[in-house]
């Protein structure tokens, strides 16, 4: 059964901080190593990175639904965005980040896809119409009146939390009308991308990306959206706690196994004398 418990919805509307980590294997198993640690509010499985099917989607969510302490998310690439949303949320994953966003129209794409077509939503009506799937309990909501109401699935859809990014130069230099589009709960700049689309590609230290970071995060702020961060090791996150920042993502489990292979592999080689 579907847990309908989204603990990034909880602390947001709450005003208390979130952290979460990035996957980029589907495998349901990592999910619960990261579940039983009882440190993350959330997992994003990074899908614009990593092979995955519709499958994943549901075990994926299957795994989340097993720690009342965690909810999931999934990065969304951009094309097709819409159905991406659709197939996730329908999977039983109410969290969304959607990758090379560029114009408002982009960003209420985004929106309108996470939300019930229906004139008494609390948000605005979308365009997400009744359907089969795992978060209706393939169907019973309406079909026997058992598992969920109809209104329950409305409910749990307008609980989402929509997170974009902001990494290209066109969506950058639109910025405070894009975070003008209601439903926006978290921004998240895209220095690597970003650099690319000013002409300075990996150039993530150069100042004018470095200008970039600040200035969404302030103007995030000032619009009363969340900015969220992803570091490396917890200790980044004290320059961003200090403007204002309490939404981070940690690490990745392909960078966790490459670090320790890597660390451990050099120290026993040189023990070895290799």
């Amino acid at each position: 059964m579907i847990n309908n418990n989204n603990v990034l919805r909880e602390l947001i509307d709450n005003d208390q901080p979130t952290i979460g980590t990035h996957m980029y294997s589907p495998w349901p198993g990592m999910v619960e190593v990261i579940g039983h640690a009882g440190t993350m509010d959330y997992i994003e499985l990074s899908g614009t990175y990593a092979p995955y099917d519709l499958f994943s989607l549901e075990s994926f969510a299957r795994a989340t639904d097993l720690f009342k302490h965690m909810t999931g998310m999934v990065k969304l690439d951009q094309e097709p965005r819409t159905y991406l949303a659709e197939r996730a949320v329908g999977a039983g994953i109410p969290n969304l980040l959607f990758a090379d966003l560029r114009t408002v129209e982009d960003v209420q794409e985004a929106a309108d896809a996470m939300q019930p077509e229906s004139p008494i939503t609390k948000k605005g009506s979308g365009i997400a119409g009744a359907n089969a799937r795992r978060d209706t309990g393939y169907g019973s909501a309406y079909y026997q009146g058992k598992a969920r109401s109809l209104q329950e699935y409305m409910d749990t859809l307008e609980q989402g939390v929509l997170a974009v990014m902001i990494e290209k130069k066109e969506a950058f230099d639109d910025l405070e009308n894009i975070l003008s589009v209601k439903r926006i709960d978290m921004v998240q700049f895209g220095p690597d991308d970003y650099s690319m689309s000013i002409g300075v590609p990996g150039q993530t230290d150069h100042p004018d990306v470095k200008k970039a970071d600040k200035f969404i995060i302030k103007l995030a702020l000032e619009h009363g959206i969340r900015p969220r961060i992803e570091i490396n090791d917890w200790e980044d996150a004290k320059p961003y706690i200090d403007m204002g920042v309490k939404d981070f993502c940690i690490g990745a489990d392909i960078a966790v196994v490459q670090k320790f292979c890597k660390d451990s592999g050099e120290s026993l080689l040189k023990l070895l004398g290799r």
